[in-house]
């Protein structure tokens, strides 16, 4: 696949932001300098919210070693400024994954709420094992 189908600049400022951590940054500092301290993340394979900047960055940071594999890319892409719906589809072990990140941001561009939706329903099976498995190397590692 080639690499996203929308621009990596010219968004607005918050959504900039994630773009050029997403794109050039990957640190676990810079994604800490994103978050706010009470961000919640909402998990297409956990039921209940995970609330707090800690467990968002391992879900997040989880998530970049899983499905931020290369032939992740984002689609389409609706930015509201405070607000953001990105597409984005990946290969994971043969399946096409495709799924929306949903985001909010406070006053101070820190992303305050980050919800992800996959579907079809093996997409979904197969991002669970794989999130499940890497969470639980970057557990045993810490």
């Amino acid at each position: 696949m080639a690499k996203h189908l929308i621009p990596e600049t010219g968004h607005s400022p918050n959504l900039q932001a994630w773009f050029d951590w997403m794109t050039r940054d990957h640190s676990a500092e810079g994604l800490s300098a994103i978050l706010a301290e009470n961000v919640v993340f909402k998990s297409p394979v956990v039921h209940t919210p995970q609330e707090g900047k800690a467990i968002t960055m391992a879900y997040l940071l989880a998530a970049g070693e899983t499905l931020g594999n290369d032939d992740f890319r984002y689609t389409r892409v609706f930015d509201c400024g405070d607000r953001a719906v990105l597409e984005f589809e990946t290969m994971m072990d043969g399946i096409l994954v495709n799924g929306v990140d949903m985001m909010e941001w406070n006053a101070d561009g820190q992303i305050t709420d980050f919800k992800v939706m996959v579907r079809p329903l093996k997409a979904i099976q197969t991002v669970h094992a794989a999130m499940g498995a890497m969470l639980a190397q970057m557990k045993a590692g810490a």
